[in-house]
């Protein structure tokens, strides 16, 4: 029952980041380079404060989620080698998340529409290109 219920919600944490992630990418990574800096700024900023806090906590918590599962799982079982695949890639996820989109993101909340920087296109397209990654 313990393994029922902890792949259940690994799998719904799971869902849930991807969401994030794909919803990110669907909403904006692929016409960002159309927006004015100010459509850029009002919107990302948005999108920033909007999934700070959702994500400071569903991504450790579907991390904590995996790792107990894969505790319970058999280890010569499929069900495992899936898991840690999941695992292995939800671990890819959050380093590009936190080396390239975070400090990114740092970046865009202090910017104001005459505050960016020269080149900020730049730092948008990298932006937008690590979302798809």
């Amino acid at each position: 029952m313990k393994l029922k219920l902890l792949q259940f919600s690994t799998n719904v944490l799971f869902a849930l980041v991807m969401v994030v992630f794909w919803g990110t990418w669907f909403a904006l990574s692929r016409g960002i380079t159309g927006f004015s800096p100010q459509a850029f700024l009002e919107i990302g900023q948005t999108a920033i404060r909007n999934l700070a806090v959702p994500m400071r906590f569903l991504m450790p918590l579907s991390r904590l989620s995996a790792a107990f599962m894969l505790m319970l799982l058999p280890k010569r079982s499929t069900a495992f080698a899936r898991a840690v695949a999941g695992f292995v890639l939800m671990i890819c996820a959050l380093v590009v998340t936190l080396g390239v989109e975070v400090p990114i993101d740092n970046q865009i909340k202090q910017w104001t529409v005459n505050t960016l920087p020269p080149g900020w296109q730049a730092l948008r397209d990298r932006w937008s290109f690590s979302t798809r990654s």
